[in-house]
């Protein structure tokens, strides 16, 4: 027999009814609905948002002076904070010559698209891979990645994490520093997963199992660009132009279970089509200059600049220039809203 009392009241107000599911942790569900997000009448979650690249520049130019990689700070990164929430986030780290990022791991994946500098390198589990600007790093879930900088000059990359999705799952974000401290000796030698998996189209025999998991942690530039300038003699999407995706070797899927990534070329005077998706996506412009209407609005880009485009929300995009190209690279959630079969996409 339920012993419970409920508690009871001569006050038969819609307050005072809402007052005792409140004491019991209930909710009146027409209620909730009216006070949900934007997103859950038709709007946008969280607004658009644009952060000027020769702003980031100058304050990681300030940080430079205040704080070293190391075992006090860990990392030199300023991060390109959505208050909102979202699934994603983005940030842009620094390394100066002669420093060395210590090696650690943690349960959230990281991609690393390299900016500015030549010749530093990310060892990821025992492998070095070099960076050059416009090269794709992957740092899968729990691998043990540091940085280490012996070239003569700074190196500048964009760095993507899938830790609010972490959070908002309470998958929880596991820390843990590598045990010898300092930088992971290198196990294997540069370049071993891009000579393994790097053809694309062709793959060892033996070893590598299906994996949601790209084992190819390094796509270089030349590479992408080569294939960009290819599939534009043959055809291109009406929405993002010559748009491409990184892709798992092994499963021809996304790179990782969480996290996207795209790259497209806008050819100089495209104005593509609206359209929009469920999915939200960082963008950031590496060549180039135009703009991207989010909803109406213009956010005009040039090289250097980072743009969150929020999901669901109508975007397209401009080369403004009539001579020359522009790029973007972004990364996006479309792995977690498929795997959970939430991905639609609408044209106008």
């Amino acid at each position: 027999m339920n012993n419970t009392k409920t508690a009871t009241t001569n006050d038969r107000s819609s307050e005072s009814f809402l007052q005792v599911l409140k004491s019991k942790q209930m909710s009146a569900l027409w209620v909730t609905q009216a006070a949900e997000s934007p997103a859950a009448r038709g709007g946008l979650p969280y607004p658009p948002k644009l952060w000027r690249g020769g702003e980031i520049e100058a304050l990681m130019s300030w940080a430079t002076e205040l704080v070293q990689p190391g075992p006090e700070a860990e990392r030199r990164v300023l991060s390109l904070a959505n208050p909102n929430g979202g699934t994603l986030t983005a940030a842009v780290q620094m390394v100066l010559p002669g420093e060395v990022a210590p090696s650690h791991r943690h349960t959230p994946a990281a991609i690393r698209f390299i900016l500015k500098g030549s010749g530093a390198s990310t060892i990821t589990n025992g492998e070095p891979c070099l960076m050059y600007p416009g090269d794709l790093i992957l740092t899968p879930a729990w691998s043990w990645h540091g940085h280490v900088n012996e070239s003569d000059g700074p190196m500048m990359w964009m760095d993507g994490l899938d830790a609010p999705a972490l959070r908002a799952l309470r998958a929880g974000f596991v820390f843990e520093e590598y045990p010898e401290g300092g930088i992971q000796p290198a196990t294997k030698s540069p370049g071993d997963s891009y000579n393994r998996y790097g053809a694309g189209h062709l793959r060892p025999l033996w070893g590598q199992a299906s994996s949601r998991v790209s084992p190819l942690l390094i796509y270089p530039w030349k590479q992408t660009e080569d294939a960009l300038r290819n599939l534009a003699k043959v055809d291109s999407s009406p929405f993002d132009d010559v748009a491409m995706e990184y892709t798992n070797p092994v499963t021809g899927g996304h790179v990782t279970p969480t996290i996207g990534c795209c790259i497209q070329l806008l050819r100089p005077g495209t104005h593509t089509r609206a359209h929009r998706h469920t999915t939200s996506a960082f963008y950031q412009a590496f060549r180039g200059s135009g703009a991207t209407v989010i909803d109406g609005v213009s956010y005009p880009w040039e090289e250097g600049d980072f743009l969150l485009l929020p999901p669901m929300a109508w975007h397209e995009h401009i080369n403004s220039s009539s001579t020359e190209e522009a790029i973007l690279f972004s990364i996006t959630d479309a792995p977690i809203f498929e795997a959970l079969d939430l991905y639609r996409e609408e044209q106008r």
